[in-house]
């Protein structure tokens, strides 16, 4: 080989060791630092929520972390108690304590003072501002319905009030006007308000059907 050619190829073969050794050491710099990233980042983590041993969190409540926890996670909206419901109808009467029960005459005159109207069926009615019936009131007697004539001759032991709250558009205030007219029917008769299982109506069954009937 000759000489010239000799040293070429040494100087070249130098200058690729030095290359490779340059690379090893810049590589090797690299890793080195990003170790050392690594291991301050975990170190300052540690410091940030050691809530025991950092003294900037000394005076912090126990319960810190979970305060911050629900400031940072939206609360879960609670769901909608479930409506109860509607029954199909509800069903009050009043019952007359006299034993002859009572007077055509005299239930008229009490409907119609608390505004109560006499119906094509022959029963009698709470109509609404658009003429829809709220409620009905009905005879004990069979089959029910109340003589247009001859009221004087007419008994029964008892009236019935019906309504009906899933026909209506807002039945907790037509329940309100029920339970109104038959505490002032009964006054006015004499009679003794019934609940829907025939026993004496109370304040307590009133706000069982009102809690009900609430929206």
């Amino acid at each position: 080989m000759d000489k010239e050619l000799l040293r070429l190829v040494i100087v070249l073969i130098g200058l690729l060791a030095m290359i490779v050794i340059v690379m090893w050491h810049f590589i090797k710099g690299l890793r080195s630092g990003g170790e050392a990233l690594e291991d301050e980042a975990d170190y300052d983590d540690a410091e940030d929520f050691d809530l025991e041993e950092d003294d900037e969190f000394a005076d912090l409540p126990v319960d810190f972390a979970d305060e911050a926890d629900q400031i940072q996670q939206p609360a879960a909206v609670a769901p909608k108690a479930p409506r109860y419901h509607l029954p199909g109808l509800i069903e009050f009467s009043i019952v007359a304590r006299a034993d002859e029960g009572f007077n055509g005459e005299d239930l008229f005159e009490a409907f119609e003072s608390v505004g109560l109207r006499y119906g094509s069926v022959k029963v009698f009615e709470r109509i609404d501002s658009q003429r829809m019936v709220d409620f009905a009131v009905a005879s004990m007697a069979e089959p029910g319905t109340f003589p247009a004539d001859n009221l004087d001759q007419f008994f029964c032991p008892g009236i019935v009030f019906f309504m009906q709250p899933r026909e209506l558009d807002n039945p907790a205030a037509v329940f309100e006007d029920f339970v109104d007219t038959i505490q002032a029917l009964a006054e006015r008769l004499d009679g003794v308000a019934w609940d829907n299982q025939r026993q004496p109506l109370t304040l307590d069954t009133i706000e069982q059907f009102r809690d009900i009937l609430a929206d």
